[in-house]
C-alpha cells in the first residue's frame, strides 16, 4: 500500500505496528518528593512498564493472534535501564524492540517528534500508545504524533477492530460511546477498560533476553530535545482533614457557609 502522510512517502507494511512503552515508578510504590522539590525520587525504586502502555502492547499481541499483523516493534525513550521495559514487552511477545537512548528528562511534544521520526524510519501503519503515563499524566504524546504525522487518531479506546485497511476504535465519551472508523495508518491511545494485560511466564522471559533490541541515539534521529515547560516546584498534594458527623441538616448547612465556605 502506498502513501503519502505529511511528507512521508513510501510502502507502508500493513502488518507493522509500533508500541510506545515507558518505563516509569511501579504504580504499587509510594511516591517520595525529592529533598529538593524537583521531582519524584527514583533511585533505589521499583520501576515498571506504564499500565497504560501494557494494555496497549496486549492490544497489540491480540491482533496479531487474529492475524492481522506480523511484526510488533516495541519503542522507548530513555536511560538505559529502559531496556529492563523493553525486554518486559519483548517478553509479553513483541518481536523487536527500539530504545532511543538519552539521559535528558523528555517532555510530550519531544517523545511526539522522536515517535514520528521512528515512524518515517520503520513506515508502520499504526502506532499504539497508552493513553497517558502515570508519572505525569499529561494525555498529550498520542495526540501531538498524530498531529505531526497528520494521520487520523482513536484516542481512550475501549474495543479495537481492523477492517480491511481500515480500523474501527470505540471510545467512552460522556454521552456513552463513539464508533470511530480511521484509515490506516494512524495513531490509537488505549484506555483501561480496553483488556487485560496477559501474565508472563518464566519461558517467555527467557526467551525476551534473545531477542533484538536496537540502540539509537537521540542525536542520531536529529530531534531537538530542549524543554519547552520548566517545573518550578514538585509537592505532595496536602492531607484531607478527618470528616465529621452532623446532627442535622442547619448544621450541616451552617458547617458548608461558614467552615468550607461553599455556600453563600
Amino acid at each position: 500500500m502506498d502513501t503519502t502522510q505529511n511528507g512521508i512517502k513510501g510502502k507502508y507494511d500493513v502488518m507493522k505496528i509500533l508500541v510506545a512503552v515507558k518505563r516509569v515508578v511501579d504504580y504499587k510504590t509510594n511516591i517520595r518528593i525529592k529533598s529538593d522539590a524537583s521531582g519524584v525520587e527514583t533511585a533505589n525504586v521499583k520501576m515498571s512498564m506504564n499500565p497504560f502502555d501494557e494494555i496497549a502492547m496486549e492490544e497489540a499481541l491480540r491482533l496479531k493472534e487474529k492475524g492481522h499483523v506480523t511484526e510488533i516493534i516495541a519503542v522507548s525513550i530513555g536511560r538505559v535501564s529502559s531496556q529492563e521495559t523493553l525486554r518486559t514487552a519483548l517478553a509479553m511477545g513483541a518481536d523487536r524492540g527500539i530504545l532511543v537512548q538519552t539521559d535528558a528528562d523528555i517532555q510530550p511534544l519531544v517523545a511526539a517528534k522522536i515517535f514520528k521520526a521512528l515512524t518515517e524510519k520503520e513506515s508502520p501503519m499504526l502506532f499504539i500508545l497508552g493513553k497517558q503515563a502515570i508519572d505525569d499524566d499529561n494525555n498529550q504524546t498520542g495526540q501531538m504524533l498524530a498531529g505531526l504525522l497528520n494521520w487520523p487518531q482513536g484516542t481512550f479506546a475501549s474495543k479495537i477492530e481492523v477492517i480491511n485497511t481500515n480500523i474501527s476504535v470505540t471510545r467512552e465519551v460522556d454521552g456513552g460511546l463513539e464508533t470511530l472508523n480511521l484509515k490506516l495508518p494512524a495513531v490509537i491511545t488505549t484506555d483501561l477498560r480496553l483488556n487485560d494485560p496477559r501474565f508472563i511466564s518464566l519461558p517467555n522471559i527467557v526467551q525476551a533476553k534473545r531477542k533484538t533490541i536496537d540502540v539509537i541515539s537521540v542525536e542520531d534521529l536529529k530531534v531537538d530535545i530542549t524543554p519547552h515547560l520548566q517545573v518550578l516546584k514538585v509537592e505532595a498534594p496536602s492531607k484531607r482533614q478527618a470528616g465529621v458527623k452532623v446532627h442535622s441538616v442547619a448544621e450541616l448547612i451552617n458547617k458548608l457557609k461558614n467552615e468550607a465556605r461553599v455556600l453563600s
